[in-house]
C-alpha cells in the first residue's frame, strides 16, 4: 500500500494498552481514531462495504475511505461511496450547496467508469432523502461513516448507529485524532504543549494518499429498489441547478470552486507566492497573503494531513527536526521556516484546538461554555449604555456607522469570508453593539454560519467566541460593555495597519467620511 511515511514505523502501527480495536478487520488506521456505533456484527454476506461520505469529502488523505477500502479488500465486496447532500441543514443556501456539489462533479468524474460504485444524491426537497441510507445499510456488510463533531454530524451519527448492520465512525479531522486528549484545553498555550507532547508518535505516518489503488476490481450491483426510489443525482444536474431544488435561505454562491482540485491550486499558489509573507503580513487588511483553505478544510475537500504533508515536502522537513522539549512556544518546534511555523499554528493548533473544544467542551457552541470569568464580567456589564445599538438586520446588511466594519461585513455577504484580522474585530464590534453577550454570540454565529463558506465548523466557533473570552484571559483596565474581554476598536486598526484599500474594495455607500473614534 502507497504510504506517504514521514518516520521509519509503518503507517498506524498498532499500539498495544491503547484501547480496542473498533472492528474485527485489518486496517492499518489507528484505532484511536475508529469508534463502532452500534454492536451489530458485520455482515460477511452482504453485496457491499458502505462509506457514507458527509464531512471529508475527497478521495485522497482520508482515514474513513481508508478504512472502507480495507474492509472492502478483506471481505472480498466490492465498494459503494454514497455522498449525499440534504435540503434542509440549518442555513443550508446555493452557497453551500454551489460548494459541494463543485465537489461532487469531481468525484463522479473520477469514479465514472471505475469499479468503485458513486453514488451521488442531492435532496431535491426537504425529506425526500429520508430512508435513504437505511436501504443500502440493509444490503452492505459494513457502514463507515465521517467521524465529525460539530453542526448536526453527531445527530446524524446518533441515528445511524440504529442501522441494521455494523456502523463504523472514522476521524480524518486533523493530525491528532480528536479524542487522544481526556479534557478541553483552556488555552491555544495549553493546547499547543500537550501537542508538541504526543504529535510525534500521530506523525509516524499519514493516511494512504491514494486508497482507492487498494479497492476491490468487483462492481456493486446496487437494489432496484433503491434506485427507483432515490436515482442517483446525475453528473449534469451536479453542474447545474438541480430542478426544483428549494432550499432553506436565499443566499447566492460566490465565485470560490469547490473541490480537491481548486483546493490543490490554491495550496500550491500560497506556497509558492505569499507563504514567505505570511508571519509578518497575514494580518494586513491590504494584503492578501493568508492561504484560504479554510472553506476546502471545512468541507473536507483537502485534508490537514496533505496540506501538512505538502507543506513538509515544500520545506524539505524531517521528523528529526522537531524539539525535544514541550515549551508551547508558537516558534521553533516545528523546526521549519518561520512562516512556515506561523502557518503551522493556524493549521495544527488553532484548528484542532477547536475540535477538541467540540469534542470535550459541552455546548462548544453556545454562550454557556464560556468561562466563568467572561461571562461573569460580560453579565455584570449587561445594563452598560451601547453608544450604538443594531439590529440584526442592520448588521446583516453591513449598514452601521463604521466604514471598516461595514466592509468586513459586506466581504462575508459577497466573499463568504472575512480577513483573518478583521475577523476578531468584527466580532468584538457585535459585542460593543448589541445588549449582552448572550446576544452578541447568537447574532455573531446567525451571520458567519449563514454567509462564511468555513462557518458551522469547530474552528469557526473558536474565533466567534474568542472574541467573547474563550481562550483569553481577563484584561484590565475593565471598560464598559466590554469589563475584562479584550477590547478593539476600528480607530486602533487603522492606526495599526493600512486599510483604505480594504475599504475601497468592500466598503458601503454610505458616503461616512471617515472612521469612527
Amino acid at each position: 500500500m502507497q504510504r506517504r511515511n514521514l518516520l521509519s514505523e509503518p503507517l498506524g502501527a498498532s499500539r498495544p494498552g491503547r484501547g480496542d480495536r473498533a472492528l474485527d478487520l485489518a486496517t492499518s488506521v489507528a484505532p484511536e481514531r475508529r469508534r463502532a456505533l452500534n454492536r451489530r456484527p458485520i455482515a460477511p454476506g452482504g453485496g457491499f462495504v458502505l462509506y457514507w461520505m458527509t464531512a471529508f469529502r475527497r478521495l485522497e488523505w482520508n482515514a474513513a475511505l481508508e478504512v472502507a477500502v480495507d474492509a472492502a479488500v478483506e471481505l472480498g465486496r466490492p465498494l459503494v461511496i454514497l455522498e449525499g447532500l440534504r435540503a434542509d441543514y440549518p442555513w443550508a443556501s446555493w452557497r453551500f450547496h454551489r460548494f459541494v456539489m463543485d465537489g461532487m462533479v469531481e468525484h463522479a468524474a473520477r469514479l465514472e467508469g471505475s469499479p468503485v460504485t458513486y453514488f451521488p444524491y442531492v435532496e431535491p426537497a426537504p425529506g425526500d432523502g429520508k430512508g435513504l441510507l437505511s436501504a443500502l445499510a440493509e444490503d452492505a456488510c459494513l457502514v463507515v461513516a465521517d467521524d465529525w463533531p460539530a453542526f448536526f454530524h453527531p445527530r446524524m451519527l446518533s441515528a445511524a448507529s440504529r442501522l441494521p448492520v455494523r456502523v463504523e465512525a472514522v476521524d480524518s479531522c486533523g493530525l491528532l485524532p480528536t479524542r487522544v486528549a481526556s479534557q478541553a484545553y483552556p488555552s491555544a498555550y495549553a493546547f499547543r504543549r500537550f501537542l508538541q507532547r504526543v504529535l510525534l508518535e500521530w506523525l509516524t505516518g499519514m493516511p494512504a494518499p491514494t486508497p482507492l489503488e487498494r479497492a476491490p476490481t468487483i462492481r456493486a450491483e446496487l437494489p432496484p429498489r433503491v434506485m427507483e426510489r432515490w436515482p442517483a443525482t446525475a453528473q449534469g444536474q451536479l453542474r447545474d441547478r438541480i430542478p426544483g431544488l428549494r432550499l432553506v435561505d436565499a443566499v447566492g454562491p460566490t465565485g470560490l470552486r469547490g473541490g480537491a482540485t481548486a483546493a490543490r491550486e490554491l495550496l500550491g499558489r500560497f506556497l509558492a507566492r505569499r507563504l514567505s509573507r505570511y508571519a509578518e503580513e497575514r494580518s494586513i487588511p491590504d494584503e492578501n497573503v493568508v492561504s484560504g483553505l479554510s472553506p476546502y478544510l471545512h468541507f473536507g475537500h483537502i485534508s490537514p494531513h496533505e496540506v501538512f504533508a505538502v507543506l513538509a515536502e515544500t520545506e524539505g522537513w524531517a521528523p528529526d527536526r522537531l524539539g525535544s522539549k514541550a515549551t508551547g512556544k508558537r516558534e521553533g518546534w516545528w523546526g521549519m521556516s518561520r512562516p512556515a511555523e506561523a502557518f503551522l499554528d493556524q493549521l495544527v493548533t488553532w484548528r484542532e484546538l477547536g475540535f477538541n473544544a467540540a469534542v470535550h467542551l459541552p455546548d462548544f457552541d453556545k454562550y454557556a461554555s464560556l468561562p466563568a470569568w467572561a461571562r461573569t464580567t460580560l453579565e455584570e456589564h449587561s445594563a452598560d449604555r451601547r453608544p450604538h445599538r443594531y439590529t440584526q438586520d442592520q448588521l446583516d446588511a453591513g449598514e452601521t456607522h463604521d466604514r471598516l466594519w461595514n466592509a468586513a461585513q459586506r466581504q462575508l455577504r459577497e466573499e463568504g469570508t472575512v480577513q483573518n484580522y478583521l475577523r476578531m474585530l468584527w466580532g468584538k464590534k457585535i459585542l460593543e453593539w448589541t445588549a449582552s453577550g448572550e446576544e452578541a454570540a447568537q447574532v455573531m454565529v446567525t451571520l458567519n454560519n449563514r454567509y462564511a463558506l468555513d462557518g458551522r465548523d469547530p474552528n469557526s466557533y473558536s474565533g466567534i467566541f474568542w472574541c467573547l473570552g474563550r481562550y483569553d484571559r481577563p484584561w484590565g483596565p475593565e471598560r464598559p460593555i466590554f469589563g475584562k474581554i479584550r477590547y478593539m476598536s476600528s480607530a486602533n486598526t487603522a492606526r495599526k495597519f493600512r486599510v483604505a484599500g480594504y475599504i475601497d474594495r468592500h466598503g458601503d455607500d454610505l458616503g461616512q467620511p471617515a472612521l469612527p473614534t
